[in-house]
């Protein structure tokens, strides 16, 4: 089995059981080593009082990808550390899309950045997720 081949299952083993994800509308468009692409539409029940994406909402669809980027490699990884900048709003019916990439991962710890965009590029927000490996594996 090749390394996007390993990528791929474990994305494939985590996403049947990923009720958060799912629950929020949330697809995985693509996997690689270090790598996921996670998108959403933002709901209407997704909608502050600010009529503006809630960005729990945005903070969740990075952390979802960050989450497929970092469990690529056979061994089960969970957030260690994350925070995130607020460039932009998201709107109603918008389609987010989150890309997650690795930047850095040694020992049991890694890095990895995300950055969300509407559908038209426009940037909404960076994510910086620190990852650490835990016990199991996927398969």
């Amino acid at each position: 089995m090749n390394a996007q081949e390993i990528a791929q299952r474990c994305a494939d083993l985590m996403w049947a059981e990923d009720k958060a994800s799912k629950g929020l509308g949330m697809k995985v468009e693509s996997v690689a080593p270090g790598r996921a692409v996670l998108s959403m539409t933002v709901r209407e029940d997704m909608v502050n009082g600010h009529d503006i994406c809630h960005g729990g909402f945005i903070f969740t669809l990075a952390d979802s990808a960050f989450a497929f980027a970092c469990n690529t490699y056979n061994q089960r990884v969970v957030a260690q550390h994350c925070a995130v900048t607020f460039l932009r709003p998201g709107k109603r019916g918008m389609i987010l899309l989150a890309q997650a990439q690795e930047k850095q991962r040694g020992g049991r710890s890694g890095i990895y950045d995300v950055l969300v965009t509407n559908d038209q590029g426009d940037a909404i927000a960076e994510f910086r997720g620190h990852s650490r490996v835990v016990t199991g594996t996927f398969f």
